[in-house]
C-alpha cells in the first residue's frame, strides 16, 4: 500500500494507461459457438426461441416484456443492430448455425477502462451446456485481451439469484447493492454490482480453459470437473 506525504493511503500509481478501444467486430469464434454481431439473419432463429411459452420466465429481469408477435420482434431485432452502446452479439451454435441467444456490451466507458456485460437472454436450449460457459470465455477474452480494458461489470437485479450465482461461478466478484436503483417494467430494482479486474483475468481464464477441454466431459457431455475460479 502507498502512503502520500500526509501519511495518508491512496491507490496504485498508473503510469502506462492505454485507453481501450470500443467494441467493433464482426465475429467471435470459438470451439463450440460464435459470437457474431447481431444482424436481421439471425431474426427468425431468435424469434423462434424467445416466442415460445415455455421462454416467458426468461424475459422477467430483461428491460422488455416478451415478444409473440414476429413483426414486433422483427422491428426490436432491426432496432438493436446498429447500436454502438449496448452492443448486441448473437450466440450462434456451431454444431447447426443456429442463433440460440443474445448477449450485450454496455456502458461502455474508454476514458476509466471500464465495460459491462448485461441483457443475457440464453435460450432454454442454450442453458447448463458448454457453449453457455464459452461464450463468456470468449467475450472476456476480447475485453482484456484485445481491447484492453481494465474493468469487467456484470450487475443484476438483487432478486435474480440465477444471474448473481451464474456471475459468481464465471468468477465475478460481488462488490455490494445499490439500494433503489432503478425502476422498470413499473417495479423498483436494487441493483447487485459484481466484476471481473485485469489483475485477476490470467488465473479465472486458465480455469475457462481448464474446463472448456475435451477432456473434461464424458460421453454423455457430463462435467468431469466443476469451473472452479
Amino acid at each position: 500500500m502507498r502512503f502520500n506525504e500526509f501519511n495518508q493511503p491512496i491507490g496504485d500509481q498508473i503510469t502506462h494507461f492505454e485507453k481501450p478501444s470500443l467494441p467493433n467486430i464482426t465475429t467471435l469464434d470459438g470451439n463450440y459457438c460464435r459470437l457474431e454481431k447481431l444482424s436481421s439473419n439471425h431474426t427468425d432463429d431468435l424469434f423462434r426461441h424467445f416466442s415460445e411459452p415455455e421462454d416467458a420466465p426468461n424475459w422477467t429481469y430483461l428491460p422488455d416484456d416478451q415478444i409473440t408477435d414476429y413483426k414486433q420482434f422483427q422491428q426490436y431485432i432491426n432496432n438493436r443492430i446498429s447500436s454502438k452502446d449496448p452492443y448486441f452479439f448473437s450466440i450462434i451454435n456451431k454444431n447447426n448455425n443456429e442463433a440460440i441467444g443474445i448477449i450485450v456490451l454496455l456502458r461502455i466507458d474508454p476514458q476509466k477502462g471500464s465495460i459491462e456485460v448485461g441483457h443475457i437472454h440464453y435460450a432454454n436450449v442454450l442453458k447448463r451446456t458448454r457453449i453457455a460457459t464459452e461464450v463468456h470465455y470468449l467475450l472476456a477474452s476480447y475485453i482484456f485481451d484485445t481491447l484492453g480494458y481494465r474493468r469487467y461489470e456484470w450487475k443484476c437485479d438483487a432478486l435474480n439469484e440465477p444471474s448473481k450465482k451464474a456471475a459468481q461461478r464465471l468468477g465475478f466478484k460481488y462488490e455490494g447493492t445499490f439500494r433503489n436503483h432503478l425502476i422498470y417494467k413499473n417495479r423498483n430494482r436494487d441493483t447487485c454490482w459484481l466484476s471481473i479486474i485485469e489483475s485477476e483475468w490470467q488465473d479465472i481464464k486458465h480455469n475457462y480453459e481448464e474446463w472448456l477441454n475435451e477432456n473434461n466431459f464424458d460421453e454423455s457431455e457430463k462435467q468431469l470437473n466443476k469451473l472452479s475460479i
